[in-house]
């Protein structure tokens, strides 16, 4: 670099060398051209041919506008603008196709936790929440996130929590707040779900609203349904309690009688009333703000009344001395009254607030036994244009050992498939804590074959606890009752599906290892028939449980496919699980009848001639390979058939086929579209 003196300046001395940079035109060299004298004229144009490293700015703007650099570069550009559409265009496309992602309660069975029976740590005899805790890795095991767990609300226990004296805290026997609040978190934690049983029919007779309404406090006194009666003659109506008798008691206190559709220690909230709807709506806020995941309604049909009271019409009308059991009427003032499903649809609107969560949505089922009036049922699915419950549960199945054959279990499967409203969602109950233990009432032959049917069928399967290690109601004696049903009835008891947990051949079958107490007594067989020895046999109830939900969750055809009927006689119960698109299918094959059976179906030309056993409940026949004109079966055997196919059964057959979403395989991109 030189400071030139004269012209009050510092300029370039030396350049930066480049081969490039070549002389002008006029024969004067570059460097010259910058070093040459401010007032000496010459061509204002640059005219250098390449670029060179260190170019100035000005240099630089000369390059770019030269068309040989403009257009690839304008090239480019519209090369990325065009690429960035197609991109978007694409993603909008997919999403627009894609069909709906499957939510977690449809994903997963429901598991039912009976708390007083799953699992004690304070020694007791009664479960507790903490013992709920303790087993949660249970759940992780059989691959279940939802867990639905009975009242554990404080109560005076005369129907085993169905009576809340406090909707807002824990019962001593089960635990505290605090425990709640742990397990909850652990649940979330580990990736599950905690459904709570959700009461709004009744309370207890100790609840603060019904101490206060009988006393006619003003802002309380119509809580619950009163009427004028007789204090020697109660009965304002026939009505009948669902635990036999009159639905009406005598209260001192009020003068007046009382509507309970359940125990006299169980009075009917009046939901006419305004303030009746806000409590409780506020309790399903309290519950949610702590982060509960769904709510099963307990007994809704009962929640509203005819205001009228009249009696109820008679099925046998010629005795009208015999009412005395529900059976003997037609409820047509008591259940499922006009303004049901106004409150339900509510209540569906709160917990939706809730749900927008992204991860975060809320469940809710309904329980309402409707007999043979399964169209009421149904409604309890809403409308196409409001929602309601994700599924009231589905009690059909309860009616299986009624009569084992496979005409039978079709028939009550398609009860509800025919039934249910177009596009919703189906799911299958075979047990609870009010019905006999499925093992029990249809046999210990058919315990596997029904864990089969459920966990292949479309929709959500619920599991009582202990049905998946194939638990049987014990003996009760009448010194032994604990149910206030069965201290009514001894025939009506519902002890005997509530026995204790059985998680290992050890003292109480592992449910109370402190003390020698339990709440009601344990299974004989517990030695036998316990979660810890079936862990160790491949066999098992438990793992073939286990190996048919982790097969449910991880193939398509069985867990959003399409379901087809195929076969049905008096022994066997067959259907299809496919997908459209996807080149593996499922056949299932079910001997419910008393007797081993050959089933022939060649006329199923969608079948490969040859089939392969991928899992048998009777676990020698796996692997077998089967002509399918003749599957033999055993009785209480149930066979999973997969098999490779690129004709589909439901596209010639929709009359027998049923999906709540269509959807179809793209095996190019590996993901489902909507078709």
């Amino acid at each position: 670099m030189s400071l030139k003196k004269g012209t009050g300046s510092m300029e370039l001395g030396e350049c930066t060398r480049n081969p490039g940079y070549q002389d002008v035109e006029g024969g004067g060299s570059a460097a010259e051209t910058i070093n040459a004298d401010p007032g000496e004229k010459h061509d204002s144009t640059y005219t250098q041919i390449k670029p060179y490293a260190g170019m100035p700015k000005e240099v630089l703007l000369q390059y770019s506008s030269q068309a040989r650099y403009r257009v690839p570069r304008e090239i480019l550009f519209w090369l990325t603008v065009a690429c960035t559409l197609v991109l978007v265009a694409l993603t909008i496309t997919v999403i627009a196709l894609s069909p709906r992602c499957l939510q977690w309660w449809q994903s997963s069975p429901v598991y039912q936790v009976y708390p007083r029976s799953f699992k004690d740590t304070n020694g007791d005899g009664v479960g507790d929440l903490k013992g709920i805790q303790e087993q949660l890795d249970h759940f992780l095991y059989l691959n279940i996130k939802s867990v639905w767990i009975s009242p554990f609300y404080r109560s005076p226990m005369k129907d085993f929590g169905y009576d809340v004296e406090d909707f807002r805290a824990i019962d001593p026997l089960f635990g505290t707040m605090q425990d709640f609040e742990e397990l909850l978190a652990e649940m979330h934690n580990k990736g599950l779900k905690l459904i709570m049983d959700f009461i709004p029919n009744h309370t207890s007779d100790r609840h603060r609203w019904f101490n206060l309404s009988r006393t006619r406090d003003p802002h309380y006194k119509d809580y619950y349904v009163w009427t004028d009666c007789n204090a020697t003659a109660p009965r304002p109506n026939n009505w009948v309690s669902v635990f036999g008798n009159s639905s009406w008691t005598y209260d001192d206190v009020r003068g007046q009688c009382y509507l309970h559709q359940f125990l006299k220690e169980q009075p009917d909230l009046n939901f006419r009333n305004p303030n009746v709807y806000k409590e409780m709506t506020d309790i399903i806020h309290f519950w949610l703000e702590k982060g509960v995941d769904g709510f099963r309604m307990d007994a809704v049909k009962h929640m509203l009344e005819a205001t009228h009271l009249r009696d109820e019409p008679q099925v046998d009308p010629n005795k009208p001395e015999s009412v005395k059991t529900e059976f003997d009427l037609h409820h047509d003032y008591t259940y499922t009254q006009l303004g049901l499903h106004d409150l339900l649809r509510s209540w569906r609107a709160v917990l939706d607030v809730y749900s927008r969560e992204p991860g975060k949505y809320r469940f809710m089922v309904m329980e309402s036994y409707d007999y043979q009036e399964v169209e009421k049922t149904m409604m309890y699915y809403g409308t196409p244009l409001v929602r309601e419950s994700d599924f009231p549960f589905n009690f059909y199945l309860l009616y299986l050992p009624q009569n084992t054959s496979g005409l039978w279990v079709k028939d009550l499967v398609h009860l509800w498939m025919a039934n249910m409203p177009k596009g919703k969602w189906p799911n299958w109950v075979v047990g609870n804590h009010d019905k006999p233990r499925i093992a029990s009432s249809a046999g210990q032959t058919y315990i596997r074959v029904i864990n089969m049917l459920l966990l292949t069928l479309p929709g959500t399967p619920t599991t009582y606890y202990g049905e998946e290690i194939g638990m049987e109601n014990i003996n009760v004696t009448d010194r032994q009752i604990q149910d206030p049903a069965g201290k009514y009835n001894a025939s009506a008891s519902r002890d005997p599906e509530r026995s204790p947990m059985q998680w290992s051949g050890d003292m109480n079958a592992g449910f109370n290892i402190k003390t020698n107490i339990t709440w009601l007594p344990v299974h004989p067989d517990y030695r036998s028939v316990n979660v810890e020895v079936q862990k160790k046999d491949e066999g098992s109830v438990l793992a073939q449980y286990r190996f048919l939900n982790t097969l449910r969750q991880s193939e398509l055809p069985l867990h959003r496919g399409w379901f087809c009927y195929v076969h049905a006689d008096a022994s066997v119960f067959s259907y299809l699980r496919e997908l459209d698109g996807l080149d593996r299918a499922f056949l299932i094959v079910l001997n419910f009848g008393k007797e081993s059976a050959t089933t022939d179906l060649s006329s199923v030309r969608e079948l490969p001639d040859q089939l392969k056993v991928l899992m048998s409940t009777n676990q020698i026949n796996n692997g077998k390979v089967l002509q399918k004109s003749r599957i033999l079966t055993e009785a209480g055997e149930g066979l999973v058939i997969r098999y490779s196919t690129h004709t589909w059964f439901n596209p010639n057959h929709p009359e027998q086929c049923y999906v709540s979403e269509k959807a179809c395989y793209l095996s190019a991109m590996d993901i489902l579209y909507k078709c």
